[in-house]
């Protein structure tokens, strides 16, 4: 991470001048008994999305044993990476908010479930997406800023194989094995949290330790197609699919309909992403469950800009902005409001020479 985006090195003055520590984020104009509707949880809807997601985790993983070592395993092994190192993302997502089962437990059980398969501690994860929403792509604040300036296209390319993304994680997770946290992390994770931090890593690593003892004992790699090579080939889909969260939108400005993107997608990415395609609701109402968002969507859709149509479409638009960004552009997209909708505020304006 270069020092601009890193959260230790920052310069408090910088953002907390320009009003941008803890923004006061614009909000739509909307009947809050409406939004009081939508807020409201469900365990069977959760549920029922959970039980397709680890019946098919625990099918294709059969599945892919059964056929081991065939070449008839490997698109088996793909739907298993897939679900393992993907679905896992939204899950982690949506259970980190409390927000996708009503009953408590359940969300902390599929929360610790999928932080595991991420290889994100649990307790560090969640602080650092509480410090993403409220500082949303806020430079040297945000800590999940995925997409810098000018982009790394040949890191966003290896992070498809999740090999950088897991380098790193894996790297933190060393750290706090021994009782240490990353200097950026220092500066959101509690201090009365991070006794947890180290016992789930070191729980964490006794799962690995196990895998590689019984992949040792079978003379088999096996075991590590069921725990931890997923996150490698099976992150594809939570990488293609989180880069149209931010990518391309203006850094530092205080309305998410200028930093965040909602995208149409077709069904299976949207059960596999959890509705997080509606990206902008989610920012916007964030305690709305995602399987609500799409009638978040409707109920504001005069008041926000009109969403890409799909994956492709999407990409296709941000290509251009790309290029310029490689050359060390502020190329920035400034998506359009419907008419009467309520405007952007004054900060467009330092966006608008930069806009394309």
């Amino acid at each position: 991470m270069t020092s601009k985006y890193s959260l230790h090195n920052a310069r408090r003055s910088d953002w907390q001048n320009e009003g941008l520590a803890s923004p006061r984020w614009f909000k739509p104009k909307v009947d809050r008994d409406e939004i009081r509707i939508l807020m409201q949880k469900s365990d069977q809807i959760a549920l029922r999305d959970t039980i397709i997601w680890l019946g098919g985790l625990a099918l294709s993983g059969y599945l892919g044993v059964l056929l081991w070592p065939s070449w008839w395993s490997l698109p088996i092994w793909m739907c298993y990476g897939v679900l393992y190192g993907s679905a896992s993302d939204s899950r982690w997502h949506e259970c980190g908010h409390r927000t996708a089962f009503k009953t408590e437990w359940m969300n902390n059980a599929v929360y610790q479930i999928a932080s595991f398969m991420l290889i994100r501690n649990p307790v560090v994860w969640k602080a650092s997406h509480v410090r993403h929403h409220t500082d949303t792509i806020i430079v040297g604040r945000d800590p999940e800023i995925v997409a810098m300036r000018p982009p790394d296209l040949l890191r966003i390319f290896l992070n498809l194989f999740g090999l950088i993304d897991t380098y790193i994680l894996l790297k933190r997770m060393g750290l706090h094995i021994v009782g240490r946290l990353h200097p950026d992390e220092l500066t959101y994770v509690r201090k009365e949290d991070r006794p947890r931090v180290f016992f789930i890593a070191r729980i964490w690593l006794g799962i690995y330790t196990f895998t590689t003892v019984i992949a040792l004992w079978s003379s088999s790699i096996l075991p590590f197609f069921l725990i931890g090579f997923p996150r490698l080939y099976g992150a594809w889909h939570h990488v293609m699919t989180g880069l149209l969260q931010h990518l391309g939108l203006a850094e530092n400005v205080t309305d998410h309909r200028l930093n965040t993107r909602t995208v149409l997608m077709n069904p299976i990415s949207r059960f596999i992403y959890l509705n997080m395609n509606y990206h902008l609701e989610h920012h916007l109402f964030t305690m709305v469950p995602y399987y609500n968002l799409p009638k978040l969507h409707s109920l504001i859709e005069k008041e926000v800009p009109v969403p890409d149509k799909s994956i492709f479409t999407a990409f296709k638009r941000l290509l251009p902005v790309l290029i310029k960004q490689l050359r060390y552009q502020n190329a920035v997209i400034i998506p359009k409001l419907p008419k009467g909708a309520t405007p952007y505020g004054p900060e467009v304006e330092k966006l608008k020479p930069h806009a394309i």
